[in-house]
Parts: structure tokens; C-alpha cells; sequence
């Protein structure tokens, strides 16, 4: 039953459109597509899969990507929308916060790391606290580092803003709460450790129960572990229909959605419309496959590094342990000939003490030279010289 709704006692199909009369019919848009040169070398361009993709995105059959940079920036814009944005802000924080204003991004990040965001925002709250939410296609690798340096480098520019901004009145007082909030639609592998937890909330706190305001919070929330935990679950939570909102695309889903939080209606109607500007949605979709592209080769990139870093690690571990081996073979080595040393000098004085005590007795030299022979395993050559 997963495209039925139940409506009246029978199930009936869920046709999006009901809902949105502006959905447009497949046939009228590859129509529209067929006729533009541009749109169609465009479409043409495509993969089978991803065509498909788009018709069903834009005629209702799935529903649309929120995700996508282009609908994000429109229907949770906080210049545009704030008090939309407010609200899925103090649903992600677990508590009320208003946006003052829209302050500039990071400029500071490498290349590669924006690469893989599918949006990042930063507002300062009515409070002072400053927030960045930052949507991430697919997680970097050592995530807690990274959110501890973008949480560091906010806290950083407020003090130095604030500090311009008073001058001599500046006390440290006026430094507030710095959020981080992430959002994975691919989500790093620690993660994935609690299948059951899709928001996770850090702060810094003591272990003997003293109370200081240490002002880094972070919420980090991955959305494909959200999806699967959601999956045949009811939306109680407001905070919960605000991710279904953002990662869903079953039409049965959505139209329960609406229904239960009407003004999420609004949203949908705001996004179909963009859909009806194909021009523009079309270079959306290509930006997102681009990037999509872009972001597994980066991501494969770096998973690469670190399994090439982690052997070379081993590698570099197994030549101590040789070298290592190496010394103590050298040093048993050396025991080894100092002892063939003493045992040589300990013969000889032996083979001469034997000597000594044969010719006070009389043995005849041939005699003597065949008994130290036998007793020390010595040539006769060699027994000679003692003899001398």
C-alpha cells in the first residue's frame, strides 16, 4: 500500500496533484522540453534514471527535493521566510529562538569542504547567540573535529564583531551561545553505531558538576538514519515533520503530512511553482547531479587517503617492529661471538694445561699431540703448534 491513502473506508491512489493543481502532466513538460533546444540538449544529457528522476519530481509522482540548494534557499530562506525559518530552528534546538539577522558565510574554507555542503547559514539569534545550519550531501570524515573548528571559528569572528562593535564597554559577557547545526543526508559511519538516534546534541560540561557557560552547542542530525527510523512510524513530533519535510518523497507520506501540519501546504505549493519554471529547475537538477558527482569522487577521494594513511600506519609500524627485531638479533649476535671468543681462549688455556701435564709425566709428543686431537676435536696441525 505504499501509494494509497485511506480516505472514506477505501484505499485510493495518492495523486499529488489533487492536492496541487499547478503539478504539471509528463506529457505537457517533455513537450515543453522537445521545443527548446537548450532544455532538450540538457535533458538529452542525462541519464535514463536521472530523466525519469525529474519527470516523476515534477509531475507529483515523487515528491520534490528540499534538499536541493535551489528549493532550500527559497522555502526556508530566513530573509526571505524568517518566521518559517525560526520555527525549524527552535525545532532543531529544543527551544525558541528568533533570528535578528543574516550575517556573511565562511569565506575561510578550503575548497574541497564546501564542495560537499549542500547549503550553510549563518544568522545571529535575538539573544546575540549566533547560529550555523549547514546541510552536508555527504559527511567528511573526522566530523567532530571539523564541527569543534567551524564551532571555533564562529565563536571567534563574534568576539571580534562584538568587540569592535563596543570598544571600551566590551565585556565578556556579551559573547553568547555559538549553535552548529549539521544535517547529513549521508551520514559518516559513526553514525550509523545508533541506528535508533538521528539527533544528537554536545555541549561542553564538567565532570564534578561545576557550572560553566563554555557557549559551543552543536546539533548534528543524520538524515538517512532519520528515514529509515521513520519508516512505517506516525510523525509525532514537530521537529520530526519539519526532516520528514525535508528527506520525504513518497506522495502517501507527504499528503499525511499536510494534512496533519497544514501550513506545510504552503511549502509544497511554493516549490511546484518553481517547478513550472522548467528553465530554471532543469539547471537546478543539473547543478545537483554535478555536485552529487562531484562530492562521491571527493568523498571516495578521501576514504581512499585514509585507508592509504591507515596501511601506511601499519607499514610503518611493522618496519619498527623489524627494526627492532633487527637490533636484538644484532646485539644476540654480538653476545654470540663474545662468548665464541671466551670459549676459544678457555679451550686454549685448557689444551695448554693438558700439554703441561703430559710431558711431566713423560708422554711421548706423538702420543700427546693424538690425546689432545681426540679430547678437544682439534687437526693434528693445530695440536702441533701447542707442542712447540
Amino acid at each position: 500500500l505504499n501509494n494509497f491513502i485511506y480516505r472514506g473506508g477505501l484505499f485510493m491512489a495518492a495523486k499529488l496533484k489533487e492536492y496541487f493543481p499547478m503539478i504539471r502532466e509528463r506529457e505537457e513538460l517533455l513537450a515543453e522540453i522537445a521545443k527548446n533546444e537548450m532544455l532538450r540538449e540538457m535533458f538529452a544529457g542525462w541519464e535514463k534514471e536521472q530523466q525519469e528522476e525529474f519527470l516523476d519530481i515534477c509531475t507529483g509522482v515523487r515528491g520534490l527535493k528540499f534538499l536541493y540548494d535551489g528549493f532550500f534557499k527559497e522555502i526556508l530562506n530566513p530573509e526571505y521566510v524568517p518566521e518559517r525559518f525560526n520555527d525549524f530552528l527552535s525545532c532543531l534546538l529544543g527551544e525558541r529562538v528568533k533570528v535578528l539577522k543574516v550575517l556573511p558565510g565562511d569565506s575561510t574554507r578550503i575548497a574541497d569542504e564546501t564542495s560537499l555542503l549542500i547549503t550553510d547559514i549563518v544568522v545571529e539569534l535575538e539573544d546575540g547567540s549566533i547560529a550555523n545550519v549547514e546541510m552536508q550531501k555527504i559527511g567528511y570524515l573526522f566530523p567532530g573535529q571539523r564541527c569543534a573548528c567551524y564551532s571555533a571559528d564562529l565563536l571567534l569572528r563574534q568576539y571580534k564583531r562584538v568587540r569592535g562593535e563596543k570598544k571600551k564597554k566590551f565585556s565578556y559577557r556579551d559573547i553568547k551561545n555559538v549553535y552548529t547545526v549539521v544535517l547529513f543526508e549521508r551520514s559518516p559511519k559513526e553514525f550509523h553505531k545508533y541506528p535508533e538516534k538521528y539527533c544528537h546534541f554536545f555541549e561542553q560540561t564538567s565532570d564534578t558538576g561545576l557550572k560553566l557557560e563554555l557557549l559551543q552547542k552543536y546539533v548534528l542530525i543524520p538524515l538517512d538514519i532519520f528515514v529509515k527510523y521513520q519508516h512505517n512510524r506516525n510523525v509525532i513530533e514537530r521537529r520530526d515533520a519539519w526532516l520528514t519535510l525535508l528527506v520525504c518523497d513518497e506522495p502517501e507520506k507527504i499528503i499525511a503530512l499536510i494534512e496533519k501540519y497544514p501550513e506545510f501546504r504552503q511549502i509544497y505549493e511554493e516549490g511546484y511553482e518553481i517547478c513550472r519554471n522548467t528553465e530554471r529547475v532543469m539547471e537546478m537538477f543539473s547543478k545537483e547531479l554535478y555536485e552529487l558527482d562531484r562530492n562521491t569522487v571527493q568523498y571516495m577521494m578521501d576514504e581512499q587517503q585514509e585507508r592509504i594513511d591507515a596501511q601506511q600506519e601499519e607499514i610503518d609500524a611493522q618496519q619498527e617492529e623489524i627494526n627492532a627485531q633487527r637490533e636484538t638479533i644484532e646485539t644476540q649476535q654480538e653476545t654470540i661471538e663474545s662468548q665464541k671468543e671466551m670459549i676459544a681462549g678457555m679451550q686454549e688455556e685448557a689444551i695448554k694445561g693438558t700439554v703441561h701435564i703430559l710431558r711431566n709425566v713423560n708422554i711421548p709428543e706423538q702420543e700427546i699431540i693424538t690425546q689432545i686431537c681426540n679430547q678437544y676435536r682439534i687437526r693434528e696441525e693445530e695440536a702441533k703448534r701447542y707442542l712447540q
